[in-house]
């Protein structure tokens, strides 16, 4: 059998992934794939029928490779798993300015307070990461050299609780 090439697959489910680690050992050990039946025994399934329901799922989601009507015929396809691209939620420029004067606000109570600790700042570096998030890399560039001129005075004890 050639070697299966590489395809872009779905993650596969808890079980799923049982399975193709049961028959990537199982062929590692031995040097050819289990029987449906070794399988069922090997991961305590009920029934050949659920094996086959899971092997099958595992072909048409590109995970495992079988040669038709052959015996011991099973393969585990190397895959690239595509992760979901992160889009940040669009804000429009009314919204930006929104947050960034509330952000701004939270700031400058901060640098305005006379007992701040370190836990206090947390908060302030959630905001700056949301900014981050939210695609207001400007923003959030700004607030982090305030947010690090803060720690320096608390580190300091400008800022004595």
């Amino acid at each position: 059998m050639s070697k299966p090439q590489p395809t872009t697959a779905v993650r596969p489910t808890k079980k799923q992934h049982q399975l193709l680690e049961f028959i990537a050992t199982f062929i590692e050990q031995k040097g050819y794939s289990p029987s449906y039946r070794e399988i069922m025994k090997g991961l305590n399934y009920t029934s050949v029928a659920t094996v086959a329901l899971h092997v099958n799922n595992l072909i048409s989601r590109g995970h495992l490779a079988k040669r038709d009507h052959s015996a011991r015929s099973l393969e585990v396809v190397k895959t690239v798993i595509e992760a979901a691209p992160i889009v940040p939620k669009q804000l429009n420029v009314a919204q930006e300015k929104w947050l960034v004067k509330k952000v701004d606000i939270f700031f400058k109570e901060a640098e305005k307070s006379t007992g701040l600790s370190e836990r206090d700042l947390d908060p302030l570096y959630v905001l700056t990461g949301a900014l981050k998030v939210l695609g207001l890399d400007g923003a959030a560039s700004s607030f982090i050299s305030r947010l690090t001129e803060l720690k320096k005075k608390v580190k300091d004890g400008i800022y004595a609780v």
